[in-house]
């Protein structure tokens, strides 16, 4: 059975975060999350700081706290859940993401 592809959704937490962060940045700076081949699972996530949306970029969140995620990106980022966690570990966005097969133990590279 296929499960129906929904866009990633956003936390209050991670939005909270991220409109902190691109307080410090020049204006109508954005969050780009984007999937690449490589660590040490096969893919991994890769978070940048841009000022250029593309045309076909998905938006999550507002002006002041945005992600743009990819098309090629996009199926890896399906029904997935962008956090933002303080723990024991320390703070870090974290993908809560449902395609992974499995993720290494850092949580930044998985497979499919």
């Amino acid at each position: 059975m296929v499960k129906y592809m929904e866009n990633p959704t956003v936390t209050e937490s991670a939005l909270k975060q991220i409109k902190i962060i691109m307080s410090k940045e020049i204006t109508d700076s954005k969050l780009r999350i984007s999937v690449l081949g490589g660590g040490c699972s096969g893919f991994q996530y890769k978070y940048d700081i841009v000022t250029e949306q593309d045309d076909d970029d998905l938006m999550l969140g507002n002006q002041q706290a945005a992600v743009l995620i990819d098309p090629m990106s996009l199926p890896f980022l399906a029904n997935a859940t962008i956090d933002y966690v303080n723990d024991i570990a320390g703070s870090a966005f974290k993908i809560t993401n449902p395609n992974t097969a499995a993720e290494c133990g850092c949580g930044v590279s998985f497979s499919m």
